[in-house]
């Protein structure tokens, strides 16, 4: 749990601190929205738990779309840069958001890597989040869609406990499912458990070591890009101040 925000408990952060932390959090994501939607970025929150597979969907996204979009990413992660490291290796430009103990992104950390991020036009930007089912799907980065990355070897019912996370998400991609042969994993009951708490149930089942699926998803953004507009007719933002970051 973080120790700035608290993660929602009142026992350690009071509420209207909450509040205040959520507000000012909000405003540098509406800034960070208008710096992607002025560029014609589609930017992309992609959550889900460690081990589910963000990582390896992007490294399998970046092989497909290879002369077709132009990838970036930025990667939480609290203690390494290994995932930035492959997501380089894989050719999408990249960079690491090591949040120390703090279980999520917010929209300070990302706006400050992106004034750090090397320029160069992108397509899609895509923030790949700390591997956490809670406390991302809290924070509002600037992003154009949220992503919900389950994989087959965390079982049926993960939407079920994490309600939340998917009721913000857009898309889930079901991953590593060439391992279902191997497991007792029940596909009708994953989307009847989305279907009771995603407003507009969407899944994609994708492997990463396959590459079964990735064209779907490949699609799926493609279709979700915005216009691209020049450097020059892009607006101007004066960076809004930081607020004071919270210790407890």
């Amino acid at each position: 749990m973080c120790e700035t925000c608290g993660c929602g408990d009142p026992e350690i952060v009071p509420i209207e601190v909450q509040e205040r932390i959520l507000s000012d959090n909000d405003a540098q994501a509406g800034h960070n929205r208008s710096h992607f939607e002025g560029l014609g970025v589609l930017a992309i929150n992609l959550m889900g738990s460690p081990g589910a597979g963000k990582t390896a969907v992007l490294e399998a996204t970046a092989k497909a779309a290879e002369g077709r979009l132009k990838l970036g990413a930025v990667s939480g992660d609290l203690a390494t840069d290994r995932d930035a490291n492959r997501l380089s290796a894989s050719g999408i430009v990249s960079a690491t958001i090591t949040t120390g103990s703090a279980c999520h992104l917010d929209a300070r950390l990302v706006h400050h890597a992106l004034h750090h991020f090397p320029p160069g036009d992108r397509d899609v930007f895509f923030i790949e989040n700390v591997g956490n089912l809670v406390c991302p799907a809290i924070y509002d980065l600037g992003q154009a869609a949220n992503v919900v990355t389950l994989s087959v070897t965390e079982g049926e019912d993960k939407p079920l406990k994490y309600p939340v996370m998917f009721q913000k998400a857009d898309l889930v991609l079901l991953t590593k499912i060439d391992l279902v042969p191997h497991l007792d994993f029940d596909l009708a009951a994953v989307r009847d458990a989305l279907a009771h708490v995603m407003p507009e149930p969407t899944m994609l089942e994708v492997s990463a070591k396959t590459g079964e699926g990735i064209d779907a998803w490949l699609a799926w953004l493609e279709a979700r890009r915005p216009e691209r507009r020049s450097a020059k007719s892009a607006p101007h933002h004066h960076h809004p101040p930081e607020p004071p970051h919270e210790h407890h």
